[in-house]
């Protein structure tokens, strides 16, 4: 029953920020707005905003109450339920002290097989979730490097990153429906085939413009994750396990795809240039430089 709770939970706080949103909106148009001289009555269309509403977060929380099912159909994966190794029980015991210690939920606890050292939390609560880590992980850092990680991702976990993150991603789904739909309706008037063309462009363009403040905020959080970790094992610890992490990189060559579906709930990620306006991770010489702040 814990998964209807879940589910439950996840479908009121759609409705309140749907009930909030529709009443901002008719506040703005209808009274700010005009205020100030500016009348945007019959421009902005009440049932496109409900749609884009509707699309925007409807999907966005579908896809967060079922986060820890989609993360473990992509993967290889094992649960440790009770712990056969000692590199298990380091896991293991590592998520149980902290979920004790924040008197949360025990998360699921994961191992999945990759080469790169790695881990990620998802799941829709802080009390309904799970917490992954890869081989290459147990294989390349030492034990206190691991719990680090281990802590870095339960500080995710009880700062509630994965809803934030879905609240933010259905407001930008939101205008990306809105938008393009309130210029459908202006362009249907003239050109129907040229609308539905614009539409589709502008729905591929502007979905991928709003990952940028997506990655921005997603990269913010991995500061507070990593400072999370320094409060519960020290900072030298996370300061290490990320040096680790680099010198793997460094040494394999190793390359994360911003496509890839699992980015935003990995500790590490590199990329650089323009395609770094999309990393949902920090450079790791920023985190430490971060960390050693602290």
């Amino acid at each position: 029953m814990k998964w209807l709770k879940g589910i439950t939970l996840l479908l009121i706080a759609n409705v309140l920020i749907f009930v909030t949103l529709s009443f901002s909106f008719n506040l703005l148009v209808n009274f700010i707005l005009p205020a100030f001289g500016i009348d945007v009555r019959g421009v902005v269309d009440q049932q496109d905003l409900v749609w884009a509403m509707v699309f925007g977060f409807g999907g966005a929380f579908i896809s967060l109450a079922f986060s820890k099912q989609l993360a473990r159909s992509m993967l290889d994966c094992y649960q440790i339920t009770q712990p056969r190794s000692h590199a298990e029980q380091v896991v293991y015991g590592a998520v149980q002290e902290i979920a004790q210690r924040l008197r949360i939920q025990m998360p699921e606890v994961w191992v999945y097989d990759s080469p790169d050292p790695n881990a990620f939390a998802t799941g829709p609560s802080k009390n309904n979730s799970m917490v992954a880590v890869s081989t290459g992980l147990l294989n390349n850092l030492n034990e206190q490097e691991v719990r680090a990680v281990l802590a870095h991702e339960m500080g995710h976990v009880f700062n509630g990153d994965m809803f934030t993150t879905t609240v933010l991603a259905g407001l930008m789904n939101t205008f990306v429906y809105l938008i393009s739909r309130w210029v459908y309706r202006h362009l249907a008037e003239r050109n129907e085939a040229l609308a539905l063309g614009v539409y589709f462009f502008l729905q591929f363009v502007l979905s991928i413009l709003a990952m940028i403040p997506i990655s921005w905020f997603s990269r913010r959080r991995e500061f507070a994750a990593d400072a999370f970790s320094a409060k519960v094992y020290g900072k030298e610890a996370m300061i290490s396990a990320l040096r680790a992490i680099d010198r793997w990189m460094s040494r394999t060559q190793f390359e994360y795809s911003v496509q890839d579906p699992l980015a935003t709930m990995k500790i590490s990620g590199k990329t650089s240039g323009f395609l770094g306006l999309f990393a949902t991770h920090p450079p790791i010489e920023e985190r430490i430089a971060a960390l050693q702040r602290l």
